[in-house]
């Protein structure tokens, strides 16, 4: 018999270790560790007690867009905020440089268990029938330390996720336990993006044709963030009866793998992809009774205006401590109305941008048609957040032209929210 039978011993268990760890000590995040853990066995006792008492919902509750977190998304969220502000944020110009992600972050990352959230609980991990909301939070709070190395460290849980809510039950089995177990979790990247002037996810190149008990995979895909040093590719392909995703080794042969780099999410590497006739076995295909191919084009873009909201957020908080401080004439450039109305501008689109996000979460989570909502939330987040990013590095003046602040590196990122389709998944 397991140790932790249910879903809050398990998610006993991540907080256990983690506590146990010496890093969180290094970076001098011990209390709010401690913190988390208390509240969330508190919760996890709480929600056990209310189960057993069969305490029903109020009546009606579900249909409400509630703007309120749970207490155990507020304390996760508390927590990768700390983390992304003082371990991410940090190492973020030199990942930037050096194109790669910090061996250390990885394992932080895993020792974080972000990965446990995409696996079920009755495969030992902590996603429950909603989870698409938390996992929005989780991306908005470690891309306020930095987009780039926010991506790389969900990219297991976005693959997990793919997998939890694409695979068949065979496959869920066989696969998802990799990344709730004691070794860092699987890499892999999810590759749609195609090198296709005006490109529409929904009107794939990429070709997957079944010969008996393989099917051949034909195409190109560019821009796949993580690619690289990913031991397996979640690939996008169309079929002839509709797209399908399918599971590659990153050996196979006929599969050609490249740097591609980028203007941002440098840190995460992004790489062009190259299939001649790579072959791959049957049950090698998503096989969910329910795929919805849209569905996964939204929580994809779901997934990357969440990051967005989260580096949206940083800029305006730099923005706001360095206009309060920089002065000119005598007095802080904060008094001077063009940039009052511009930092207020910000704000504003932020707040919309926000709302739009969580409301299409909100509906996925309940299981109801958020693909409308989801292409408003698209939309204005690639709109706007490019905005903010230019406007950060024109409130810096000189400055947001250098590298000695991050406003130019968020300016370069943001612009990706427009582009990708793929790469990560809520």
């Amino acid at each position: 018999m397991p140790m932790f039978p249910n879903a809050p011993g398990r998610a006993l268990a991540v907080l256990n270790r983690v506590a146990q760890a010496h890093w969180p000590d290094r970076l001098k995040l011990r209390k709010v560790f401690e913190k988390f853990l208390y509240g969330g066995t508190r919760a996890g006792f709480m929600l056990a007690a209310r189960r057993a008492r069969k305490v029903p919902r109020q009546s009606g509750a579900d249909e409400l867009f509630d703007l309120s977190l749970s207490d155990e998304q507020r304390m996760l969220v508390e927590m990768l905020e700390a983390f992304a502000l003082d371990s991410l944020r940090p190492a973020a110009h030199s990942a930037d440089a050096r194109c790669a992600v910090p061996a250390a972050l990885l394992n932080q990352g895993h020792e974080l268990g972000l990965a446990h959230y995409g696996v079920g609980e009755n495969l030992g991990g902590l996603a429950g029938e909603r989870t698409i909301l938390t996992n929005a939070l989780m991306a908005e709070a470690l891309a306020k330390g930095d987009l780039s190395l926010a991506a790389a460290l969900l990219t297991p849980l976005s693959a997990a996720n793919c997998i939890r809510r694409w695979g068949s039950a065979e496959q869920q089995a066989a696969w998802l336990p990799a990344f709730v177990g004691e070794q860092p979790a699987p890499r892999m990247a999810i590759a749609v993006n195609e090198p296709a002037v005006l490109f529409d996810p929904g009107k794939l190149a990429t070709r997957a044709r079944r010969k008996g008990s393989r099917y051949v995979l034909t195409g190109e895909k560019c821009l796949v963030p993580g690619a690289l040093d990913a031991s397996r590719l979640i690939v996008a392909a169309e079929t002839g009866s509709g797209p399908a995703l399918f599971l590659v080794e990153a050996g196979s042969k006929g599969l050609d793998l490249r740097p591609e780099p980028a203007m941002g999410l440098k840190a995460c590497g992004t790489a062009r992809i190259r299939l001649k006739g790579v072959k791959i076995p049957v049950a090698n295909r998503l096989a969910a009774v329910n795929f919805d191919y849209q569905a996964f084009l939204d929580l994809g873009h779901l997934a990357w205006c969440a990051l967005a909201l989260g580096t949206a957020q940083a800029a305006l908080d730099y923005v706001i401590g360095y206009c309060n401080e920089r002065t000119a004439f005598g007095e802080p450039i904060s008094h001077r109305q063009g940039v009052a109305f511009m930092v207020a501008d910000i704000a504003i689109e932020l707040d919309a941008m926000r709302l739009m996000v969580w409301r299409a979460c909100a509906r996925a989570d309940r299981g109801e048609a958020f693909g409308r909502e989801a292409y408003l939330a698209r939309l204005l987040c690639a709109e706007k957040a490019m905005k903010i990013g230019t406007d950060a590095v024109q409130l810096l003046g000189g400055h947001g032209f250098t590298q000695e602040h991050p406003a130019e590196r968020w300016y370069r990122d943001l612009r990706a929210v427009a582009l990708m389709s793929g790469g990560l998944h809520l």
